[in-house]
């Protein structure tokens, strides 16, 4: 019988970026996990490239749309997430992951209800859109109608460039519409690369197969040798992704503009 042992597991955590043997208190790991680092910044770099789309840009508006997206998203829509079915896996208690979601959404929330009387009263429907993604796609309501690779698109792509765009001036313009275009585009193809890669990781046990190739040789297929490519675009697109933002930012606000 052959043995088991041998055969190619699928590496240990639940993403590339919680790794035990990395973070080896669980805490700290569980908390880490929970924030997604890699793509938080991602999707905080839409709300850069949002408010950095058109000159002049305000500072303190562009920062206030960042601290609110990193609550809402960062902190409460990701705790929202592993409240729904523990995801992550983590030992967090639910009372910490209730908590959190509404220290952040509800902070969202604040620093939108207090930017209405500086961008307008228009900011109020962009405020409650984000309450119904953020519960509607990480808790699955509505019979998961939004928690579709669309609705992942549009929440965490196109609205936090369209939200941003509009902080900034109190309207939204062709050039917003594009940028959320591409922000719809690059968050489809997080989520083409992560579903596959988090089904790898969270619900396989483990991964058996050989490639033939065209010269008669064969190589193995293991977790690892199908998820390289999908991490390792992950981690370039989530870098290139605040490199953009950053290069705008400073196009915009820096001494070189």
């Amino acid at each position: 019988m052959r043995d088991r042992s041998a055969r190619a597991r699928t590496p240990v955590g639940p993403a590339y970026y919680t790794d035990p043997r990395v973070l080896r208190r669980r805490w700290a790991r569980d908390w880490w996990a929970l924030l997604h680092p890699p793509y938080t910044a991602w999707h905080l770099s839409y709300v850069v490239i949002g408010a950095c789309v058109l000159a002049p840009v305000s500072v303190s508006r562009l920062l206030a749309t960042l601290l609110a997206f990193f609550l809402a998203v960062g902190v409460g829509a990701h705790a929202l997430d592993e409240l729904h079915g523990r995801p992550l896996q983590t030992q967090l208690p639910e009372w910490a992951l209730v908590t959190a979601a509404a220290v952040g959404l509800g902070g969202a929330v604040a620093i939108g209800i207090a930017g209405v009387a500086v961008v307008g009263g228009w900011l109020v429907a962009f405020i409650a859109v984000g309450i119904v993604l953020a519960l509607g796609y990480n808790l699955e309501l509505f019979g998961g109608a939004l928690h579709t690779e669309a609705g992942f698109a549009a929440s965490w792509g196109a609205f936090p460039v369209l939200t941003a765009a509009f902080a900034q001036r109190g309207a939204l313009g062709g050039a917003a519409i594009a940028a959320a275009a591409f922000g719809y585009l690059t968050a489809t193809a997080q989520r083409r690369l992560s579903t596959p890669a988090r089904t790898l990781r969270r619900r396989t046990l483990e991964v058996e197969g050989v490639a033939h190739r065209t010269d008669g040789t064969t190589v193995p297929v293991t977790a690892r040798t199908i998820l390289g490519p999908l991490e390792g675009a992950l981690r370039a697109c989530s870098w290139a992704m605040v490199a953009i933002a950053v290069s705008l930012a400073l196009a915009r606000l820096g001494p070189w503009r």
